[in-house]
């Protein structure tokens, strides 16, 4: 990887708005790459992931393991509730892990 960025000599310009400049910052931000690594990533069709995205699929796994703790504490009152907030869950973790 690193020698490909020694081979990185080409240079695109293009022209942005103020707010789209600031929206593609925060973009590359947000995927933790810088602005450059964003745009080259996009622009040959890759796949950007945010790096916030681990953080998000830990905490909806941790709410998980609360409904668990719910459902078992309560012996099963609530257990089509639980059913289907856990349901919701794991789909919500396979949007973002995609």
């Amino acid at each position: 990887m690193k020698s490909e960025r020694n081979n990185l000599t080409a240079v695109v310009n293009i022209r942005l708005t103020t707010g789209e400049r600031a929206a593609v910052a925060e973009n590359a931000e947000t995927a933790g790459l810088t602005v450059s690594a964003y745009c080259r990533r996009l622009i040959l069709g890759r796949t950007v992931h945010a790096h916030t995205d681990s953080a998000v699929i830990r905490e909806l796994r941790r709410v998980g393991g609360l409904l668990k703790a719910v459902h078992t504490e309560s012996v099963g009152v609530y257990s089509a509730a639980t059913a289907t907030a856990l349901t919701e869950l794991r789909h919500a973790i396979g949007r973002v892990a995609r």
